[in-house]
This record gives structure tokens, sequence and C-alpha cells, in this order.
């Protein structure tokens, strides 16, 4: 088998759309790349929401997922989840509402997406993106613009 390489990290500035747009689409790039997701959140509340959100936010779609005190969890293509852990094997980790990071060994990406006219998320994000690049990991900034995402930095 091979050695996964090191993990990169996208930081996602929401600007011109809410996480309920930015989210599903991103999640269904995810899926399409052949990779599995886990998305993290701080709160139970929130996760529950979410879970509403994607069996919902569009007609035309679905986005398999599931939260993960649900049985089956670990087969879940989109796993969301308050913990820790990687039941699912998700090589993609969604961190939500400034979601702490934990280890990231196993996943090829980790993207954070924040709300730029939330200065408590913008804090949290800065506070994450200084360890992050000073812990050596590929880092990358991604903000909305009028045709889309733009890379940054």
């Amino acid at each position: 088998m091979a050695e996964r390489a090191a993990t990169e990290v996208w930081f996602y500035h929401l600007e011109r759309t809410g996480l309920e747009q930015a989210l599903p689409e991103l999640l269904e790039k995810t899926l399409q790349r052949g990779w599995k997701a886990l998305v993290r959140v701080r709160e139970i509340e929130r996760l529950r929401n979410l879970d509403s959100w994607l069996w919902t936010y569009r007609d035309e779609s679905f986005l398999p997922h599931g939260p993960d005190d649900e049985p089956g969890a670990s087969r879940q293509p989109i796993l969301l989840t308050t913990g820790f852990e990687n039941p699912n094997g998700a090589d993609a980790l969604f961190l939500i509402d400034g979601a702490e990071p934990g280890d990231l060994a196993g996943f090829a990406r980790c993207v954070v997406l924040f709300d730029g006219g939330d200065e408590a998320q913008l804090a949290v994000a800065r506070s994450q993106w200084s360890v992050v690049k000073a812990s050596g990991v590929q880092v990358s900034y991604w903000r909305q613009q009028g045709r889309g995402w733009e890379k940054q930095a």
C-alpha cells in the first residue's frame, strides 16, 4: 500500500455565499474525486442542522451522508461528527464553525470553511492558519470572487 503524502490544508473564506451553499458544492467535488469526507463541527445542534440541510439543499442532487452516532457510520461517504476519530476512513476533513483539526494524519486534504462576516470565525481561522503554517504543512487560502473561488496564497 502506497504511503499518502502530507495533508494539504485549504482555508476557504466565505464572503459571497454562506456555508449552506459552499459546503454541499465542495462535498460534491470531493465525492467526484472518489474520496470520502468527514465534516467536523463543534456543536451537536449544528451537526443536526447540517444533516437536515444536506438532505434537502437541492432537489436534483443527493449527498449520501449521516451523523456518526447512527448505525453504519463507518460506511458513510460523508460523515458528520463532533469527534476526532475518522471512522469512515475519510480522505478529506472539513472543519466548520472553528472546529479543531486534531491529528491530520491519514487525510489528503483538510478544508477550513469560515464566514468572512463573523469576527469570531475570522479570529479562529487566523489562529489556525498561523499554527498550520508554522507546522510546515502545505497551506492555501481561497477567497470567493465574483467568478468563483480564487487562490490567494
